[in-house]
């Protein structure tokens, strides 16, 4: 049977391991300059846990596991003859993959929330699976690095994650824009157009014009049962011509009576205002009344990253979900937090060439093998340049020099260090550099010195 990769998943090159390596670090330095703490949690929940948090699409996309040994054995005739997926699911399987960090966050603060000091600030940088389908930026196994905050009401918060995000991109020399908007501002629009029981079908159509457009919108909204005359109340949500001082007017006039969507509009122009105070100017930061994120859970600020110059979706997201926790039992501990998608960042990166040559994972120096003798004298010598933090290798079998230059030039190692009886006898090395095919030979302790000082 030849082998193959499940859909959606990917193997890593010691390249680009290298490379998500350099992000990851440049996001965990951001985490902890801003006060986060790491956390870890498991690959795999209960069900329970995870069902009810994403709404119906995000529940679809769960990975369930099936229940040990026999998962049939409690299950009837009559049952598997009536293809329930929906009744069949509990009772076969119990647990599931992780579809976030978020819930399972929610979930570690209840369990521990005595134990906490709040405001408490925590990062997570994990895989998570969705069952979705496979495309471009889009996978069934992918890693999120995530930054929360639980505990705290403050605007503040949301000030700094949109600090937190720019700064992060900005070591990245990703160019980006942060698309904000408040789910209760969304709420109010279903209020003003007499939706507020379909608020869910709104929001999940909503958030879907950056892919099917205004018309698939519309289409999506009607199939669903939204009418006519609430959608042509909401034909100014298109309008992408104003910019946010006008769409914030335009808001409180539509919002004179509605109290929910004076929240939201109010909770924004504070973001908005203390940004540009702080230097953040409007091509960073954009008012997006369309932007939904459909997930149940959000209850104010929601953020979403695009970056510039390339098609590829968000590279980051999230928002405030005050009544997370409420779902395990622990009320009155607010949250807001936000995400990077790593392996959307990853794509961005490398197809506008912004990797540094740094990030490539190569081997400094290959020794070459003559024998028994010189390859014991290379290994003493390898050990020093070890010690010293400089990586180094010696080939494992005399073979003929040939193979030995083939396989360095493939690892990409830049310099070969030969060692025969007469550099044994002289205490010296030769270095070839295999970019210049310059050679040249010196002490063994000159060379070391020369490689630390590198």
């Amino acid at each position: 049977m030849k082998p193959s990769l499940a859909k959606g998943t990917r193997d890593f090159t010691a390249l680009e391991v290298a490379r998500r390596r350099y992000i990851i670090h440049i996001l965990q330095k951001n985490f902890e300059l801003f006060g986060f703490q790491p956390l870890e949690t498991p690959s795999f929940e209960n069900l329970s846990t995870l069902t009810g948090k994403y709404g119906e699409e995000g529940d679809r996309l769960i990975f369930k596991i099936l229940n040990s040994g026999d998962f049939l054995n409690k299950i009837s005739e009559e049952e598997l003859a009536e293809k329930n997926a929906k009744k069949l699911t509990p009772k076969i399987s119990d647990k599931a993959l992780r579809y976030d960090l978020t819930v399972p966050f929610a979930r570690f603060v209840a369990m521990h929330h005595g134990q906490l000091n709040f405001p408490y600030k925590r990062y997570q940088i994990q895989p998570v699976w969705r069952a979705d389908r496979p495309q471009k930026g889009r996978f069934r196994e992918f890693y999120q690095c995530d930054a929360d905050v639980v505990g705290s009401e403050s605007i503040w918060q949301e000030i700094e994650l949109v600090q937190l995000y720019l700064k992060s991109f900005s070591e990245l020399n990703v160019p980006v824009v942060v698309h904000l908007n408040n789910r209760k501002i969304l709420s109010g629009l279903a209020a003003y157009a007499d939706i507020s029981t379909q608020l869910i079908d709104f929001t999940v159509a909503l958030d879907k014009l950056d892919k099917i457009g205004k018309e698939g919108v519309i289409q999506e909204m009607r199939a669903k049962g939204i009418s006519d005359a609430a959608i042509q109340k909401l034909d100014f949500l298109f309008d992408t011509e104003r910019d946010d001082l006008a769409t914030l007017a335009l808001l409180k006039e539509k919002f004179s009576d509605i109290e929910i969507g004076r929240e939201g509009v109010d909770e924004v122009s504070f973001v908005l205002k203390q940004c540009l105070e702080l230097g953040i100017s409007a091509e960073q930061l954009k008012l997006d009344i369309t932007l939904a994120r459909g997930l149940d859970y959000y209850t104010g600020a929601i953020f979403e990253v695009k970056a510039k110059g390339v098609q590829i979706g968000s590279i980051g997201g999230g928002g405030r979900y005050d009544n997370l926790t409420e779902v395990f039992g622990v009320k009155n501990i607010p949250g807001i937090g936000i995400s990077f998608g790593l392996d959307r960042i990853y794509l961005v990166m490398e197809e506008l060439g912004l990797f540094p040559s740094h990030t490539e994972a190569n081997v400094k120096y290959i020794f070459a093998n003559y024998g028994e003798k010189e390859a014991l004298y290379a290994s003493q010598i390898i050990m020093q340049l070890r010690n010293k933090g400089i990586s180094a290798e010696l080939y494992p079998e005399a073979a003929k020099l040939k193979k030995q230059f083939a396989y360095a030039e493939k690892k990409g190692i830049r310099h070969i260090i030969f060692i025969g009886e007469k550099e044994m006898a002289t205490a010296s090395v030769a270095v070839k550099n295999l970019l210049t095919g310059e050679q040249t030979e010196m002490k063994v302790e000159e060379f070391i010195h020369h490689a630390t000082s590198l």
